[in-house]
């Protein structure tokens, strides 16, 4: 039942992007009860989350990221 920090961390970002399960965010509720460390990261993630989904960010199109990508290789 008891997860370590690194796992807790990535079920964080998983809650960020929608991407975890009742279970999972079952089990890092848990363990942000006693870790302080996790539960700052927690806090920090989330208002990051929040500014950029206020910044209304998007990410490049996978088009557009590989456009890039053969710019790039083309200057090397």
């Amino acid at each position: 039942m008891l997860i370590s920090c690194d796992k807790a961390s990535i079920i964080c970002n998983k809650v960020q992007y929608k991407e975890a399960s009742w279970w999972q965010k079952i089990k890092l509720k848990l363990h942000l009860r006693y870790c302080g460390s996790c539960a700052e990261y927690t806090e920090k993630n989330t208002a990051l989350t929040s500014l950029c989904d206020k910044a209304k960010l998007n990410s490049l199109s996978e088009a557009d990221k590989e456009k890039m990508r053969k710019l790039f290789e083309g200057h090397q």
